[in-house]
C-alpha cells in the first residue's frame, strides 16, 4: 500500500509537539527516537526525522511528500513550488529586530548603513528592501544575540519567544517582522492515493486541534434563566438541557472555547448557574 511520507524535526522546538499531535491523532511511530525513519503500523504514514532547515528542500525534491516546520523556516528556506497546507497553532514565536538597550530607536531607518546579525538573511533582506534600508547583513548561526556585545553587529534579527534572552544580553526588541507558528508544508500534484491519505491525516489533526481549543461545560441552571444561559453558551448547534430531580432546575451541557468560557463565567453566575464543571475534550469531530 502506498504511504504518505512526512518529514518532521528530529530534535528542537517543533520535534516533541509534532510527534505529540500525530500520536494524539492515533498515529503510532515506533523507534522514532533512535531511527531516522519510522513507519506507522496502523496508518499509511512514513515519518522522516530531519534537521528543520533541511525539510523544505526534502519536500521540494520529493523525498518527503509533506513536512512540519516553523513558518519562519518555510519563509527562509521554502521554494516557489511549496505551499502551506495547514497551520498547527503550536510553537508560536515572532521574528524581530533588536538593538542594544541604551540605543535610541526612531524606526527602521535606524539600520541604514549598520550591521545586522541573523540566521535568517532571506527574510531580513526582504524586509529591508521593502523599507528601503541598505544595511549590512552578517549571516551567523548559533547565539545571534551576543553579536552586538562582541562588536560584530549593531543589531540582530532573530526568533523571540518570551524576550528573556534579549534582556539577559542587554538588548531590546524594536520591530516585529513576522509571526510564526508550526505549519504543514507540501507541494501540489500528489497522487490520488496520497492525497486521500493526506486528507485523512488533516481530518484527524483538525479533530485533535478542535478538542484542545474547546471544553465541555456542564452546569445546573434555574429553569427561569434557561433561555438567557443558553444564549450565552450556544455550543456547536445548541446546548443540551435535561431536567434535574429538583423541581425548577435543569442541567445544561455545551461546548465552548476556554477563552469564551472565562469571558462569560461571571454572567453565568449572575444568572444563577451552579455546579459548573469544565471538562477537557479528547477528540472533537466537527
Amino acid at each position: 500500500m502506498e504511504k504518505l511520507k512526512i518529514a518532521i524535526q528530529k530534535s528542537g522546538r517543533l520535534s516533541e509537539k509534532s510527534v505529540s499531535i500525530l500520536r494524539e491523532a492515533g498515529i503510532a511511530m515506533p523507534n522514532g527516537e533512535r531511527k531516522l525513519i519510522a513507519v506507522s503500523p496502523g496508518f499509511p504514514l512514513e515519518v522522516l526525522y530531519l534537521r528543520d532547515d533541511d525539510i523544505p528542500q526534502y519536500v521540494t525534491d520529493q523525498v518527503a511528500d509533506i513536512g512540519i516546520v516553523g513558518e519562519n523556516v518555510y519563509a527562509e528556506k521554502g521554494q516557489a513550488d511549496l505551499q502551506v497546507i495547514e497551520r498547527l497553532g503550536f510553537s508560536r514565536c515572532r521574528m524581530s529586530l533588536a538593538i542594544p538597550r541604551q540605543e535610541q530607536y526612531d524606526g527602521p531607518h535606524f539600520f541604514q548603513g549598520r550591521r545586522i546579525a541573523t540566521s535568517y538573511p532571506v527574510i531580513l533582506k526582504r524586509y529591508l528592501d521593502e523599507q528601503g534600508v541598505d544595511a549590512e547583513i552578517h549571516e551567523i548561526s548559533g547565539s545571534v544575540e551576543i553579536a552586538p556585545g562582541i562588536g560584530l553587529a549593531d543589531g540582530i534579527f532573530d526568533i523571540v519567544s518570551s524576550g528573556s534572552t534579549l534582556i539577559s544580553n542587554g538588548l531590546k526588541e524594536v520591530e516585529v517582522i513576522m509571526r510564526s507558528e508550526a505549519v504543514i508544508i507540501g507541494r501540489p500534484g500528489l497522487s490520488d492515493s496520497k492525497q486521500q491519505i493526506l486528507d485523512d491525516l488533516l481530518f484527524r489533526i483538525r479533530s485533535v486541534q478542535a478538542a484542545s481549543n474547546n471544553k465541555y461545560i456542564l452546569l445546573n441552571a434555574p429553569n427561569d434563566k434557561l433561555d438567557d444561559i443558553s444564549a450565552l453558551i450556544p455550543g456547536m448547534k445548541s446546548p443540551t438541557v435535561m431536567p434535574l430531580a429538583e423541581p425548577g432546575w435543569s442541567s445544561v451541557h455545551s461546548v465552548l472555547s476556554e477563552d469564551q468560557f472565562w469571558q462569560i463565567i461571571g454572567q453565568l453566575r449572575q444568572l444563577g448557574a451552579q455546579g459548573i464543571l469544565v471538562i477537557p475534550i479528547e477528540k472533537m469531530i466537527l
